[in-house]
């Protein structure tokens, strides 16, 4: 979302985009290109954004046929991540094949 990375907090969390990020580039860029066929929204910051929820990202994913085939919320990528999915055997056997 941001085309930079914000640093840490003190817990070792990822801090948010900053907001002059997305303002300043995100909508510009998006106009250039007009045919976009899929977006990949990879954690809650980029749902929030593109899709104006303010659900949890587990929330978001789950509901992702509500989307689907021009948008698929996904959780972030990370090793955080793995009990998650563990959790939720749907996301391997329903989301991604569709994705795929």
């Amino acid at each position: 979302m941001a085309f930079c990375f914000p640093g840490y907090n003190i817990r070792g969390v990822d801090l948010p985009p900053p907001s002059v990020c997305p303002k300043t580039w995100r909508m510009p860029l998006l106009l250039q290109l007009p045919r976009v066929r899929l977006t990949l929204l990879f954690g809650g910051f980029a749902q929030k954004w593109h899709l104006g929820v303010h659900d949890g990202v587990g929330d978001v994913v789950a509901n992702w046929r509500a989307q689907a085939p021009q948008i698929f919320a996904l959780p972030h990528p990370s090793w955080r991540n793995t009990a998650w999915i563990k959790k939720n055997p749907w996301f391997e056997a329903e989301l991604l094949p569709a994705l795929r």
